[in-house]
């Protein structure tokens, strides 16, 4: 006699098991820095093209910010702060 598999219709656990989203670090314009500076730090710290960097620099100057990274919490916990090392206004947020 053997025991027979057991089929469950719902699953085990109620714990949502999806992976965490990604976050970001969002750059802020400001009245302060040049956009040769801040085109400079995304080159110098990132390791951005010149071509990327002004792009990035560009959106920051128009829009008013621009997403400069993306990864984990801790990595963008870092970011900001190396941001913040540089004079330039940095947060981060969890990607939609």
């Amino acid at each position: 006699m053997g025991i027979a598999p057991v089929e469950l219709d719902e699953p085990i656990s109620d714990v949502d098991i999806a992976p965490d989203k990604p976050w970001v670090t969002l750059v802020w314009n400001d009245p302060v820095n040049l956009m040769s500076y801040v085109t400079y730090v995304f080159m110098t710290y990132f390791s951005y093209s010149k071509e990327h960097a002004q792009k990035l620099m560009w959106d920051v100057h128009h829009e008013g910010r621009a997403v400069v990274s993306a990864g984990t919490r801790e990595e963008m916990e870092r970011d900001v702060a190396a941001m913040h090392s540089y004079g330039l206004w940095a947060t981060m947020q969890k990607d939609d």
